[in-house]
């Protein structure tokens, strides 16, 4: 068998398994705790914002993460979030991107 067969069989193989489903298993994402919404500022596309209530018995703290367009991307200052508390963080993507792609959020707990 040629090199060019082998790594043609490799790769064939390797599609068969993908597609019957026979991958490795991916790691389950965590669970968010905070209640969020996240959106971009009406009158500031370079503004992502997220705001957040606590709906546990424990104190949590969260930042908005802001995904920018040809900008780097930024985040918020954190808020600490007492039991039953509310609050919000934001972001602002330099002037010379194109604004916000996405808002997510990073939550820890305190």
């Amino acid at each position: 068998m040629s090199k060019g067969t082998r790594i043609a069989a490799a790769v064939a193989g390797s599609v068969a398994l993908l597609s019957a489903g026979l991958t490795a298993p991916a790691t389950a994402a965590a669970a968010t705790v905070l209640h969020c919404d996240t959106f971009v500022h009406h009158n500031d596309n370079y503004v992502g914002i997220a705001m957040c209530d606590n709906p546990t018995g424990q104190t949590w703290r969260f930042r908005a993460v802001v995904t920018c367009g040809w900008a780097p991307d930024v985040v918020g200052e954190w808020v600490t979030l007492r039991p039953r508390d509310s609050g919000q963080s934001q972001g602002a993507c330099g002037r010379l991107g194109t604004g916000v792609g996405a808002v997510g959020v990073d939550e820890r707990l305190a």
